[in-house]
């Protein structure tokens, strides 16, 4: 056997060896992504059990001006913090924003916590009565209400 064949043997040692590690280093860097993504759904999915909103009240008021509101008072009687910038409102299937909130009557606080309640003023400035309201969380867990 020359060195010929001997070094060919070793430059395809040398050639298997740079390919394998380069496999190794993408599938663990896939397979890690793939189990962080799982830890991420898992804790999404038990924020979602943990939370739980109830409607106490909801109100249409008449206002003199043009525009007329709803006042809705919402309890978080789920175990999860929540964040009011993060509360969406539909009413009659349309999104609403620029609406009045306060917890607990402090209207500075962006943390909604358990046992608390959120108060919403909505603007509605159609030329009918709204029937629906719809409130959502930031984790996705949403209730309906008739008004």
């Amino acid at each position: 056997m020359g060195f010929s064949v001997s070094g060919s043997a070793a430059l395809i040692f040398v050639a298997a060896f740079i390919g394998f590690g380069m496999f190794y280093t993408a599938t663990a860097n896939s397979f890690e992504q793939i189990n962080d993504a799982r830890d991420a759904q898992a804790d999404t999915t038990l924020e979602q059990q943990n939370t739980d909103i109830t409607v106490r009240d909801v109100t249409y008021n008449t206002a003199p001006s043009p525009d007329d509101y709803v006042n809705v008072t919402v309890e978080n009687v789920g175990s999860t913090e929540l964040s009011v910038a993060d509360v969406d409102v539909l009413i009659d299937n349309e999104y609403r924003t620029g609406y009045r909130s306060a917890v607990e009557d402090d209207t500075s606080t962006e943390l909604w916590l358990p046992q608390e309640t959120l108060e919403l003023n909505v603007t509605v400035s159609e030329s009918t009565t709204p029937t629906r309201l719809k409130v959502v969380t930031g984790p996705g867990v949403s209730v309906t209400e008739v008004i």
